[in-house]
């Protein structure tokens, strides 16, 4: 895992590092409720949903191959700025790909994942994913309920969320 500022640069694929050269450290990722674990043995992922009451989980292969006709589509969805109303939990199986998150100020942070990376967002916080320019991830995905990936793009509507505001409230509070 690799955390940094994202560099706005237009015109770049979203696919691209867009790497600033200015690091993010762990603990400012914490300060936004972001946590992130070093998992190589599935035993521990598995102590990791216990705790924290994970009761199911699915994987799931983005690439165009397993995607076919579809897959810049869902890609470009998934790059849509977003908040989900539970913790968006991924363990990085095999490839590489990119979580940006907002900061306290509005800026993106990129961070970069792969195998064996997990990482644990909290409900409210407004982010979005892509794959890196190999176009190939694969990630376990870890529910507390049911299975259910439900997407609440930015806007008025969403800024004024209960799970939005409570995100602000308990991370972002000055």
């Amino acid at each position: 895992m690799r955390a940094y500022w994202f560099d706005n640069e237009a015109g770049v694929d979203q696919r691209e590092l867009h790497d600033s050269g200015r690091d993010v450290p762990v603990d400012y990722l914490a300060k936004l409720g972001v946590l992130y674990y070093r998992i190589t043995d599935e035993n521990d992922v598995d102590a990791l949903a216990k705790e924290r009451s994970y009761k199911n989980r699915d994987v799931i292969t983005v690439s165009p191959e397993k995607m076919g006709d579809i897959y810049e589509e869902k890609v470009k969805s998934f790059f849509h700025e977003h908040l989900h109303e539970d913790e968006e939990i991924r363990y990085i199986r095999d490839g590489t790909g990119f979580f940006d998150v907002r900061s306290e100020s509005d800026e993106w942070v990129r961070i970069q994942l792969e195998k064996d990376d997990l990482i644990i967002l909290p409900a409210g916080i407004y982010h979005r994913f892509t794959t890196d320019n190999t176009n190939y991830i694969v990630a376990m995905r870890l529910f507390k309920e049911e299975p259910k990936w439900t997407p609440l793009n930015r806007g008025p509507e969403v800024d004024v969320n209960p799970y939005r505001k409570e995100y602000l409230a308990s991370h972002l509070a000055v």
